[in-house]
């Protein structure tokens, strides 16, 4: 049997119709599609850490920590590069970033400033995100020389605050407030010993994370998470 040129060419024109029907219907999906994604990816939340909800351990007693309940980071006033007082009351309603350093620090301190100077460079413009920076060889590192090393790094007082004090005070902060291990040197630069971490706090004064102040991703990460903190989920 020899089909006739116009039925093929109607039943042609039919498979087109239909193509053009399914085409049209994949078009028509698409912005439903692209909702049900939008709308499913907006109730998704980010989950940043709350350390210490069940309070700190303390096995060798040194910290005054006795309850069992969230940890904050406690008062404290210390002096930056300006000769101002500056501390936790600074705190109150900010996200701010902290790090253990001092100035003749001779091995991982350089780098673990350069990388702050790029948290410091990314949240410039951010009132409500600050960074402190405390000396653990305070008896060198006077208001100064804090000043010095914080033009070097770009850093306005205010913004971002170098500090200095009773080393006591400081030494007891950094062990038993931002649970870090700390050890001096005695004004022997290649005897004191601290931690590369810097430390997120979030406005209610409690810990959100640590990460390397040497390590670039883990800095990236740091503002990444500062960033949800500021504008995103709590």
């Amino acid at each position: 049997m020899t089909l006739q040129p116009s039925f093929l060419l109607h039943k042609a024109m039919k498979g087109l119709r239909i193509l053009q029907g399914f085409v049209l219907v994949c078009i028509l999906l698409v912005p439903v599609l692209i909702f049900m994604f939008l709308k499913s990816f907006g109730n998704n939340t980010y989950d940043i850490p709350i350390f210490f909800e069940h309070g700190v351990d303390n096995p060798f007693q040194e910290c005054p920590i006795a309850d069992t309940t969230q940890h904050y980071i406690p008062e404290f006033t210390f002096t930056n590069q300006k000769g101002e007082a500056v501390g936790s009351k600074e705190m109150k309603g900010k996200v701010t970033v902290v790090d253990f350093f001092f100035t003749s620090c001779p091995s991982i301190c350089p780098v673990m400033s350069s990388e702050m100077e790029r948290v410091n460079d990314m949240f410039r413009e951010e009132s409500n995100l600050q960074i402190l920076s405390i000396s653990i060889d305070p008896t060198y590192d006077t208001p100064g020389i804090l000043q010095d090393y914080a033009d070097k790094h770009n850093a306005g007082a205010g913004k971002w605050n170098f500090l200095t004090g009773d080393k006591d005070e400081i030494y007891q902060l950094a062990k038993c407030g931002f649970i870090l291990p700390i050890l001096d040197g005695m004004g022997v630069p290649d005897d004191f010993a601290h931690s590369d971490k810097f430390i997120l706090i979030d406005e209610q004064g409690r810990i959100r994370g640590y990460y390397s102040g040497t390590n670039r991703e883990e800095v990236d990460l740091l503002m990444l998470e500062a960033k949800i903190l500021l504008y995103g989920n709590k």
